[in-house]
């Protein structure tokens, strides 16, 4: 079985047109997607999504604000993050981080927010899921300074070197790859695949956005994980359902759940 281990399960129609979510959860699992990590991008969609997962029990919820925001909002308060992360169902903190490629005007808010978010999960017991991008020394830097090692986290949606992916292996951090593995012009990344070990990586669609090869192009959803589990599978030499059970072992440990055993997984 396999885990979506980052997904915007609010946010599936953004791209235009109505989405049936229980459809949409549906086919996933008849792909073999045993249970799914729901983002919260701003303190509203965390709670809106904290609805969403009382009515199932495959998904799980992170609780945070994204380091772009359009507007960017008051600095979400480390109280107010600690109060929403001991709600049932909340396995992490985020997805928190530094995005210094769309957005390095807002560098001293995105640093704030992390900050808080870093503190926050330290006082939780609960890991933090970062977004990095062209950001890799203040990332690494606050991790360093304010995360808590024993609970650590993952550098989702990862893009950036093996050098940064090194630093937060050691930081006790996980890798999570997504559909951008697929993608023509990803060499460098599959280099990075090759060399993450086994017992840290993680596999995520990052849906709506970034749909794998075959379905590149068209808006991302749950079930396409299988095609990111497929390539991650190719590079590492093992077979798909040898790295479909790591990755949700992998997962399970990072956040600290057990899940319910699928009834008909398909790989």
């Amino acid at each position: 079985m396999l885990v979506d281990s980052h997904c915007h399960l609010d946010r599936l129609d953004l791209f235009g047109g109505s989405v049936d979510l229980p459809a949409v959860l549906a086919e996933a699992r008849s792909l073999g997607v045993s249970a799914f990590l729901a983002i919260g991008v701003d303190l509203e969609s965390s709670q809106k999504l904290l609805r969403l997962a009382s009515q199932y029990q495959d998904i799980f919820v992170t609780v945070g604000a994204h380091p772009l925001q359009e507007n960017p909002i008051a600095v979400p308060r480390t109280d107010e993050l600690i109060a929403l992360a001991r709600e049932e169902r909340v396995v992490a903190l985020g997805e928190t981080g530094l995005d210094y490629y769309y957005s390095r005007e807002t560098a001293a808010w995105q640093q704030e927010s992390f900050v808080n978010h870093l503190q926050a999960a330290s006082a939780v017991d609960k890991p933090v899921v970062v977004h990095t991008r062209a950001a890799q020394e203040d990332t690494l830097a606050l991790i360093r300074q304010y995360g808590c090692p024993e609970t650590g986290g993952v550098l989702h949606c990862f893009t950036e070197s093996w050098e940064m992916a090194r630093a937060a292996l050691d930081l006790n951090y996980y890798i999570s790859f997504s559909g951008i593995i697929t993608f023509r012009n990803a060499d460098d990344l599959r280099d990075v695949v090759r060399k993450v070990p086994m017992d840290r990586i993680l596999v995520e669609t990052d849906a709506p956005w970034l749909a794998p090869v075959p379905h590149r192009g068209k808006p991302n959803r749950p079930g396409f994980v299988v095609e990111v589990a497929r390539r991650v599978a190719e590079l590492k030499g093992v077979s798909l359902e040898a790295l479909a059970a790591c990755t949700t072992e992998n997962f399970c440990r990072l956040f600290d759940v057990t899940l319910l055993q699928p009834s008909a997984p398909a790989l």
